[in-house]
């Protein structure tokens, strides 16, 4: 399989604003994704992990939005969260 040359890649909508925070866009998503994965208020580290990589933002700003919205991230395994 070739690896994507550079002009291949899709456009994607930006995913952090121009003062470093999460665009609203990104926010909505991650908030959407953390509640279809939460049961009685919590989501495994494991799904909070998985968020973030299939988003492509960081496991921190998934743990900020955790937080936000009061979802706690349980049996953490690398004390991200």
């Amino acid at each position: 399989m070739q690896p994507l040359a550079l002009y291949e890649i899709p456009y994607e909508q930006p995913r952090v604003t121009s003062d470093g925070s999460l665009s609203p866009e990104i926010r909505e998503k991650i908030e959407h994704h953390i509640r279809a994965a939460a049961q009685n208020g919590k989501i495994l580290c494991a799904g909070a992990l998985a968020i973030a990589r299939s988003l492509g933002v960081r496991s921190s700003d998934v743990g900020k939005v955790a937080d936000a919205i009061h979802i706690k991230i349980a049996k953490c395994q690398l004390g991200c969260f």
